[in-house]
């Protein structure tokens, strides 16, 4: 039976794989990559230096590219079920091609496999297709969310209060009911903008990497700084990933 790893492999920084992480990749006989058209450099090396500093010699690196889709759908449901069926072929295809019987093959995934990543639910839904047959084992790994909280010194919860992780738009709707504590990822349009009363914010930008950024305060202070500074990040990286902890004062 062939056997696949889903890796969680920490927000930005090397130092974030786990020991499990590295022992999965060390058994690892070929890597599947969905290039997404937006991967750049310092995000390819970060892979390149787990590999070759845990990596067995003769690996191999199976790259299919990753469908597109339309960001900005009436249907978002929809949209992505749509996406997920055609990524989840394309990683058929390459688990069919490329992953003989016996081997092992892996995914890297960002932060950990369990928080906003697909690889799990596509895999779920290759094999209930039936015609590709595999084992899989999900490494978890530490998340942005995990990141934030400890470049930021606090802790996502307050005793005996509950939290809730969201997207932009989702915040963007309304602020979630029944908690004080809010952790918000995938926010393309700074939805916290959105955001009435007395609430503190810790963002953070590209954490665990060289090029971190971090800013905390009032949200009524420091919401145009966080958007100058996003805006000139983006500009000059071609891309961002950040993550914040909003919280209400009580």
């Amino acid at each position: 039976m062939r056997k696949i790893y889903v890796i969680g492999i920490g927000a930005g920084d090397p130092d974030h794989l786990t020991l499990q992480a590295a022992k999965a990749i060390g058994r690892t006989d070929v890597f599947f990559l969905l290039d997404k058209g937006e991967a750049k450099e310092s995000m390819i090396e970060l892979r390149r230096r787990m590999l070759k500093a845990y990596g067995k010699p003769g690996r191999r690196i199976a790259e299919g590219r990753d469908p597109d889709r339309d960001r900005t759908p009436a249907d978002y449901e929809g949209t992505i079920a749509d996406w997920r069926r055609r990524r989840s072929e394309v990683t058929e295809a390459l688990i069919s091609e490329h992953l003989l019987d016996d081997e092992v093959g892996a995914f890297l995934v960002w932060g950990d496999p369990s928080l906003y990543d697909s690889t799990i639910a596509i895999l779920e839904e290759i094999l209930a297709r039936g015609a590709t047959r595999f084992e899989y084992e999900v490494v978890p790994g530490i998340s942005s969310v995990s990141a934030l909280a400890a470049k930021h010194r606090v802790g996502v919860n307050r005793v005996g209060q509950p939290f809730q992780v969201t997207t932009g738009r989702r915040l963007a709707e309304q602020w979630p009911a029944g908690v004080d504590d809010v952790i918000v990822m995938l926010d393309a349009h700074q939805s916290f903008g959105t955001v009435e009363g007395d609430v503190d914010i810790y963002w953070g930008a590209y954490l665990g990497t060289p090029d971190e950024l971090l800013i905390s305060g009032p949200l009524a202070e420091v919401a145009d700084e966080i958007r100058r500074v996003r805006a000139e990040a983006r500009e000059r990286h071609g891309w961002i990933m950040d993550t914040y902890l909003l919280r209400r004062r009580t």
